[in-house]
């Protein structure tokens, strides 16, 4: 019998456009009071850690499921605006039973969402999500449970800033290598990163620019951030030999992407190089072995290799990233979009400010630039197609798709890949092709995408 799927939990958590289902007022009180009858199950007297990103909408999402938790009796501590990792590792450092971030990473100011990380500061896994939420339509039906005043005096908590100092100290505090000659330009995409990058970059004596540090509750991710790393990209090299890195947070920063010192975009796959091999240097990459996952070039596969290193791939997410290194003792993960997961320190989830760190760190110890480090990556040629679709109804139940995905793999014939799935946060389909010749990439997504949009589309 196959096991039931997730409605309303999707590969980083619950989210949707603010102030539609399932973030309503109603529903986002009953999120709070289903996941304070999941953690007293568990724990007594459980205490959960919240944090939120710049949104307009976060303040009341974060009163209205902290409302549902003290009504539970469930105590509750706000760090304010705060990224995503900061309050995984408030999660484990202060012993929370769990940790609620509020937000919708790279997503439009109108978008919001709802993480969740155990006390232990990892994602819950998808059974435990699908108990929550199930838990959560059995609140919505029974009116009496999902209902709450609008005003509460344990809700709209101001936030602690010594949770967030203690964060960026404990990144500040894990940097071993001199970075007081680092030139970098940083994109805080008008988000979470505006309320710890600034204080942590000067911690660690990096002389910094910042751009993209004013968030007015709409702006966020607006023509910036690691949805657009062209953008800090650009201003790098417009100011040709000011800097030799730029970074870009996305709006919780829980990844990060790069630019060079001329202004070429250095995304996931080439931290993932860098990292590994350095990390291989250093005798710290368990195993020899990185994991990435199906959306990686295969460049980074080939260029890996001539390291020796093997590559594992698993599904897109981080959190599934982590599942796989967990499993097989790995060190270094990540994903493309610039997600990057080092467990050779306390690190339990992607975390774009410790990315950056650790990035200046090999290029102050080793003396080189990012071009240079990464010079040897050749990237095959690869798009990526998004179909707004209406339902998602597996592939394998659509034959007209089937057959084109098969088509195109028979095609390649092992000189290129097809990963066709579906966006885990919105009604889209994604389709990747990667070849050695981008004319036949180009056909061949263009096909894929022309039998989706056809059979599923809107």
């Amino acid at each position: 019998m196959s096991q039931p799927t997730r409605q309303l939990f999707g590969t980083d958590g619950i989210s949707g456009v603010a102030g539609e289902f399932p973030l309503t007022y109603e529903s986002t009180y009953a999120i709070g009071r289903a996941l304070g009858h999941d953690l007293l199950r568990a724990h007594v007297n459980p205490r959960v850690i919240i944090g939120q990103d710049t949104r307009e909408s976060s303040g009341w999402i974060a009163d209205r499921v902290t409302l549902g938790l003290t009504s539970l009796g469930v105590e509750v501590e706000s760090a304010g605006i705060i990224t995503t990792p900061g309050v995984a590792y408030l999660a484990r450092s202060r012993k929370m039973a769990a940790g609620v971030v509020v937000s919708a990473s790279h997503n439009p100011w109108t978008d919001n969402g709802i993480k969740v990380v155990s006390g232990s500061g990892y994602k819950l896994p998808d059974a435990r999500e699908l108990a929550i939420e199930q838990e959560i339509f059995a609140l919505l039906q029974n009116p009496a449970s999902s209902v709450a005043p609008e005003k509460d005096p344990n809700s709209s908590l101001p936030g602690n800033a010594e949770l967030r100092e203690a964060y960026v100290h404990w990144l500040a505090q894990g940097v071993s290598a001199d970075l007081s000659r680092m030139r970098v330009l940083v994109d805080c995409a008008n988000g979470a990163a505006t309320a710890e990058a600034p204080g942590l970059f000067r911690a660690c004596r990096v002389r910094a620019e910042f751009v993209h540090c004013d968030p007015d509750g709409k702006n966020i991710n607006e023509q910036c951030g690691a949805l657009h790393p062209g953008t800090v990209a650009g201003m790098v090299a417009a100011r040709k030999g000011e800097f030799d890195l730029g970074i870009t947070f996305d709006g919780d920063a829980d990844r990060a992407l790069f630019s060079d010192a001329e202004g070429n975009v250095v995304n996931g796959d080439a931290v993932l190089l860098v990292a590994g091999r350095d990390m291989q240097a250093l005798g710290a990459l368990v195993g020899n072995t990185v994991v990435a996952t199906t959306m990686s070039n295969m460049g980074l596969e080939v260029a890996l290799k001539r390291a020796g290193i093997h590559m594992l791939r698993a599904n897109v997410g981080d959190k599934y990233v982590l599942e796989e290194m967990l499993k097989t003792g790995a060190t270094l993960g990540g994903e493309q979009s610039g997600h990057i997961l080092f467990r050779d320190g306390d690190a339990t989830t992607g975390d774009g400010l410790m990315t950056a760190l650790r990035l200046m760190e090999i290029m102050a110890r080793s003396g080189k630039s990012l071009a240079s480090l990464v010079s040897d990556l050749k990237v095959y040629p690869q798009t990526i197609l998004n179909v707004r679709v209406r339902e998602k109804v597996p592939f394998t139940k659509v034959p007209a798709v089937q057959s084109a995905i098969e088509s195109a793999e028979k095609e390649l014939d092992g000189n290129g890949r097809v990963v066709v799935r579906y966006s885990g946060t919105e009604a889209l389909a994604r389709v990747m092709v990667e070849a050695e010749s981008e004319e036949r990439m180009k056909a061949i997504a263009d096909h894929i995408a022309s039998e989706i949009k056809g059979e599923l589309g809107l």
